[in-house]
């Protein structure tokens, strides 16, 4: 039985998962509410409907990025697939100042923050998910609407969409380490706990995250 706690033991582990993408934030620092109205008839590419969401939806080729952007100065940036291009999200942003302050829009360089970071991966062994939920803790199971165990992990702090092939998804994380930590103790306690299958109890569900 593995040991998280093994250097050796773990360091022999191999765990496969990749980073899918990475979600940041910025907040602008502003006198008054940015107009979305005049940002998203300026800004090519740019969409807004007040109706169906409060900010304007932008996207930048190069770097390729993604941004909500809010009223209040707040900005969400997505489309970066690794913890390192933290860099690219300044770039992006910076490129995106540039462009407000020629509508005359003042602003200052916003703190770039990470606060999600998004992986999929596949433990490569079957799964009985009647039996995880039944010894796992922290978990809730409802194959009638949906097909995967979630798993909300508490040390580290990370949630887990696990399904009986094996593949997985795992959110809530904002640094690459700690996800590797995550995975690593999610395969070790599904090994230890003896709860794989040798045939797939559920059809395969297959999710898709941009």
């Amino acid at each position: 039985m593995a040991d998280i706690n093994n250097f050796q033991e773990v360091n022999e582990i191999k765990l496969d998962y990749k980073i899918n993408t990475i979600v940041a934030t910025a907040e602008l620092d502003i006198i008054e509410k940015i107009d979305l109205v005049k940002i998203a008839r300026k800004l090519h590419d740019a969409k807004y409907r007040p109706e169906r969401f409060p900010g304007v939806v932008f996207r930048q080729d190069n770097p390729r990025a993604t941004f909500l952007i809010f009223s209040t100065g707040k900005m969400v940036v997505t489309g970066f697939k690794i913890a390192e291009d933290a860099e690219k999200a300044e770039k992006a942003v910076n490129q995106l100042l540039k462009k407000v302050k020629k509508m005359g829009i003042k602003t200052s360089n916003p703190e770039i923050v990470i606060v999600n970071i998004v992986a999929n991966g596949d433990l490569h062994t079957l799964i009985n998910l009647n039996k995880a939920v039944l010894l796992m803790k922290y978990v809730m199971y409802e194959p009638e609407v949906f097909p995967g165990l979630i798993y909300y992990m508490k040390d580290p702090r990370a949630v887990f969409l696990l399904f009986s092939t094996g593949k997985f998804v795992c959110t809530g994380i904002k640094e690459k380490k700690i996800l590797k930590k995550a995975v690593l103790k999610l395969k070790l306690e599904i090994n230890n706990m003896d709860v794989t299958s040798e045939k797939v109890i559920e059809d395969e569900f297959e999710l898709m995250f941009l």
